[in-house]
C-alpha cells in the first residue's frame, strides 16, 4: 500500500498572516491532501522593531487550526518579500507557494508584481488576496504588550 506523497507548502504573508482569506486558503490546501505548512514573514525593516515574531505569534495558532497540524514559521532577515522567498526557499525543500497580500489599491507586493515573480520559480503559486488586514491589526497590541485574541 503506497500513501499518498506530502507537501510542503510554504506561506508569504505580513499583515495578511493571520486574515480570513488565508486561513480559508490553509484550509483547503489541507484538505486536497497531507501537506505542512510554513510561514515566512519578510522583515518590516529597521523601523519594524519586533513586529515579524508578532506576527507569527499571532498567526502560527490560526494557521494550525486551520491546517489540522503543525505549522512552523519563520521571520526573514530579508525585507524584500522576493529575496526572502528566495532565500526561504534556498534553505528548505518546497513543493507549493502561497503568496497573501493585501488588495491592489494598497499591496505593495502587487505593485511590485511579486506574485507573477514568484511564480517564475517554477512551483504552483497561489495568490491569496485579502479584504484588508484588519484581523490582524486588530490583535496588534502596543510594543511590549501581550498578544491577545480577538473575537
Amino acid at each position: 500500500m503506497q500513501s499518498e506523497p506530502v507537501a510542503h507548502v510554504l506561506v508569504v504573508a505580513h499583515k495578511t498572516a493571520a486574515t480570513p482569506a488565508l486561513l480559508d486558503s490553509v484550509r483547503e490546501r489541507a484538505q486536497r491532501g497531507p501537506c505542512y505548512f510554513h510561514l515566512v514573514v519578510p522583515s518590516p525593516g529597521p523601523r519594524g522593531g519586533d513586529d515579524g515574531r508578532q506576527v507569527l505569534a499571532l498567526a502560527l495558532p490560526l494557521l494550525e487550526e486551520a491546517a489540522h497540524r503543525p505549522v512552523t514559521g519563520s521571520v526573514s532577515s530579508r525585507h524584500d518579500p522576493m529575496d526572502a522567498v528566495e532565500e526561504t526557499l534556498h534553505d528548505g525543500d518546497f513543493d507549493e507557494i502561497i503568496v497573501s497580500t493585501l488588495p491592489r489599491s494598497v499591496s505593495r507586493w502587487l505593485h511590485l508584481d511579486l506574485p507573477r515573480r514568484v511564480a517564475h520559480l517554477g512551483l504552483p503559486t497561489t495568490t491569496v488576496i485579502a479584504k484588508d488586514a484588519t484581523p490582524i491589526r486588530a490583535r496588534l497590541r502596543p510594543s511590549g504588550a501581550r498578544w491577545r485574541r480577538a473575537g
